[in-house]
């Protein structure tokens, strides 16, 4: 009996090696080969004819128009999706365990059933499981359709037979093709049975939803070549010891990235949030020491978030911590107030933290950051009614935020009254409400602050 052979597959860009290396040949990535069996050429491949040149266009004379979406039936989906759900395209969606993907797609699989067909393939979960769950939601009466299997073969007959407008496959790491001999969840069986539905969704139109595991980093489980194949790629955020969820946009060919739709998780599922600004800002009775409002964007939207810092004694090795702010970020924030406002942190602790479990990764909260360190410091709060936003540089400059306008018109809705902004940022016209100092130095916004 012939030994099997092994190839070694890299997780990150599907790359093959047919001995194990501690750095891949091919995307130079540490740790990343996988051992699997080795694929064999099947006679379709080894005997190709020449293909025929294909007809090319010329862009200009190339027809386009807008695609039609479909909505979900959940608003919130929908912002994140660029508006609904595209015929024929794919999407991908990942998150931790039991953060609420498959209950999010089976309420808008319900809500889509009551116009079009649907159809959901479970391949963690028996046909029953799924019934249990749709009555713990309220979903009495779903048209669903439900088949549970795990063979990409029988997969793809079911979508001929049933031909569904959409269709949820949960999960792909547990599908498998017989075409291949390794494991469902490989390297090798992920990679062909996602480029195998992408063809199917792309030949006939039914719009496909993928849900993907993901690793104890975060990232999706799986080559990196998933996420390069599918049309739209969603994040699942959030803690689960907490009831709001945040689904955010890494990829979208049919909308903006860095899209987010806020959820709050109850007993009927997974309901959306219409004032996401409400869950980021702590209630407060009176202003306290370290806390500053930030008006940040994400995609479309702008929200209002708590920054909150705790500056303390920390001895001969000061520690610098954040939470849902870039740590290497927050260094060099502290060396910009050490060098251009002279203050000091060398035997400090620094805590920073974004309310309600959000990740800030745009540079316009660095004056929000800074002026709460400075808050803390001090041990004297910000006025109430206090918000700002801007990105600071390592000359101590303050540059303007991507539209200003619309950050501080969300305030002024709001009730906030007194605002801190880039110059660029400064409105040409007053904003009712809301009384704007315009800043072009860290230093002059940290001595505006003592006097308000």
């Amino acid at each position: 009996m012939s030994k099997t052979k092994s190839v070694y597959t890299c997780s990150e860009c599907g790359g093959t090696s047919p001995k194990w290396l501690g750095k891949c040949p091919h995307c130079n990535a540490w740790n990343t080969l996988v051992e699997g069996v080795a694929e064999g050429t099947s006679k379709q491949h080894r005997f190709q004819s020449l293909a025929a040149p294909q007809p090319v266009a010329t862009l200009s004379e190339i027809e386009a128009t807008d695609v039609d979406r479909r909505a979900t039936g959940i608003e919130e989906l929908d912002r994140v999706l660029g508006g609904g759900i595209v015929a024929g395209g794919v999407v991908l969606i990942g998150g931790d365990p039991g953060i609420g993907k498959s209950t999010l797609l089976l309420q808008a699989l319900d809500a889509l059933s009551q116009t079009v067909p649907t159809l959901y393939v479970t391949g963690e979960e028996s046909g029953a499981q799924v019934a249990l769950r749709s009555r713990r939601l309220g979903l009495d009466g779903s048209q669903v359709r439900v088949v549970a299997e795990i063979n990409l073969e029988k997969i793809s007959a079911t979508l001929e037979a049933e031909q569904p407008t959409v269709c949820v496959i949960d999960s792909i790491q547990t599908m498998y093709s017989e075409e291949l001999t390794s494991a469902p969840g490989s390297v090798a069986q992920v990679r062909e049975c996602a480029a195998q539905l992408v063809r199917i969704a792309k030949s006939s139109g039914t719009a496909i939803v993928l849900v993907g595991h993901v690793t104890k980093e975060g990232a999706l489980a799986g080559p990196r070549v998933l996420e390069h194949i599918v049309d739209t790629v969603l994040y699942f955020e959030g803690d689960t010891h907490s009831s709001f969820r945040l689904v955010r946009a890494i990829k979208n060919r049919f909308g903006a990235v860095n899209e987010i739709g806020v959820f709050a998780m109850t007993e009927k599922g997974l309901k959306g949030v219409a004032n996401p600004s409400a869950i980021f800002l702590s209630t407060h009775g009176e202003p306290v020491a370290g806390s500053c409002v930030l008006v940040t964007l994400e995609g479309t939207r702008p929200m209002l978030v708590e920054i909150q810092a705790l500056v303390d004694s920390g001895g001969p090795s000061p520690r610098r911590l954040s939470v849902g702010l870039d740590r290497d970020r927050l260094a060099m924030m502290l060396a910009v107030m050490h060098r251009h406002a002279g203050v000091a942190f060398m035997d400090q602790d620094v805590f920073v933290n974004a309310v309600g479990g959000v990740r800030i990764s745009e540079p316009a909260a660095d004056l929000a950051v800074m002026l709460a360190i400075q808050s803390s410091l001090r041990g004297k709060p910000l006025p109430r009614g206090f918000i700002t936003f801007g990105e600071v540089g390592l000359a101590g400059e303050v540059r303007p935020a991507p539209r200003g306008q619309e950050r501080l018109k969300e305030a002024a809705k709001l009730g906030f009254s007194v605002a801190i902004v880039p110059k660029a940022n400064a409105p040409k016209k007053p904003i009712e409400g809301l009384t704007v100092h315009a800043v072009e130095r860290i230093e002059q916004a940290l001595d505006l602050v003592r006097t308000l």
